[in-house]
């Protein structure tokens, strides 16, 4: 696979990352978890995101999510579907982020004819790649797409985020990466020091976390003091490549002047997003 190959895909995540983050970050799609009776943020996090996959065991969606510690999965799954099934933490969801989206795009671009063409762009890539080896992509690919132009924009784009961290996961793996080595790598790569401060890990026993990094000081890729070694930033920069590389097919179904015209109504979608926080 080229280099151009490997710089589209990172030019989409890019682009597409921001669409996405709302689920995480904006009020919306909490609020609708909320209402449905999820108790936390975790709860609706683990209820809806797994719910694709069907009601599988707790060890499946700890696998599949690869990065969250031992356990945490086990906290939220399958109790988080008990009284609320899962096809409805899907839908609130959907509803949430399409709101978010909605509110901080505005009816300039939220209605406007760039923002339908890219839904459509997207949705024809996200929906075009091999599921083989794709857990979370597969579990996506199972929902009905969106007939509402922003839904879809988020749908598409979120098939298309579970699509490359399945590839992601797949070059951790390869590289002999666990899931919190990776969010000690990730908060490295940020400039986050120490590593263990990082909000997605400082929360876990010091015992592990120490653990953790004296395996990465064992495989040279973390100096005494907890930063990088140029083995370190050489595995990362392998990692990335990779997934790069892996996260490309999908726009294989996209003819250059289809990119060029993705990439182009996406700037000012992403830009409305990126500068809303």
């Amino acid at each position: 696979m080229s280099t151009t190959r490997q710089g589209l895909a990172r030019r989409m995540f890019e682009l597409l990352e921001p669409i996405c983050l709302v689920t995480f970050f904006a009020d919306e799609c909490n609020q609708e978890l909320a209402a449905l009776g999820h108790r936390t943020y975790w709860d609706g996090y683990f209820a809806s995101r797994a719910a694709p996959l069907g009601r599988v065991p707790a060890q499946v969606v700890h696998a599949a999510f690869y990065n969250f510690a031992e356990g945490e999965a086990a906290r939220h799954i399958p109790s988080a579907w008990e009284k609320i099934p899962p096809e409805a933490s899907v839908a609130a969801r959907e509803r949430g982020s399409a709101a978010s989206l909605r509110r901080i795009l505005g009816d300039e671009l939220g209605r406007s004819a760039g923002l339908v063409r890219a839904a459509d762009l997207i949705t024809k890539a996200a929906t075009s790649a091999p599921t083989a080896g794709r857990v979370m992509y597969a579990g996506m690919r199972t929902l009905a797409v969106p007939g509402d132009p922003i839904a879809r924009l988020w749908h598409s784009a979120t098939m298309l985020r579970e699509h490359r961290g399945d590839g992601h996961i797949a070059a951790l793996v390869g590289a002999g990466i666990g899931g919190t080595e990776a969010h000690v790598i990730s908060a490295l790569a940020m400039g986050i020091y120490p590593a263990e401060s990082f909000g997605r890990i400082h929360h876990l026993p010091k015992r592990r976390l120490a653990a953790v990094m004296d395996g990465l000081r064992e495989r040279g890729l973390v100096d005494a003091d907890g930063r990088f070694t140029d083995a370190g930033r050489e595995t990362r920069q392998r990692i990335e490549a990779l997934t790069d590389e892996l996260a490309a097919p999908p726009y294989d179904a996209l003819s250059p002047a289809e990119l060029d015209e993705l990439i182009a109504v996406l700037e000012p979608i992403t830009a409305k997003l990126v500068a809303a926080g």
